[in-house]
């Protein structure tokens, strides 16, 4: 494994153990989404890269316009949840109430 590889998994792997351990806010639950996003961007992009394939090429960059609509929804969410609750926590949040 190339540490290029392993820096991607890491990075990876840090943003599942930040989401399943640290869901206390919205945001901070955010933050580990989009960290998972950048490092399957990255990874995307050097495994385009050491395959030299030009079919490929156009994909990481897909990903990262689905993964820009991805937090300004999220963001969306932020800011409305945070009207109506007033706060970002998680633990406040029912699906059951609307």
């Amino acid at each position: 494994m190339s540490p290029a590889q392993f820096t991607f998994s890491i990075a990876f792997f840090l943003g599942v153990v930040g989401l399943a351990l640290h869901r206390h806010h919205l945001l901070s639950t955010l933050l580990c989404l989009e960290g998972m996003m950048l490092s399957l961007f990255i990874g995307m992009s050097l495994w385009s890269l050491q395959l030299d394939a030009s079919n490929f090429s156009s994909l990481p960059m897909f990903l990262l316009a689905f993964s820009a609509c991805e937090a300004s929804a999220g963001l969306a969410l932020l800011v409305a949840t945070s009207r109506t609750h007033g706060t970002d926590r998680l633990q406040s949040l029912s699906l059951l109430q609307c």
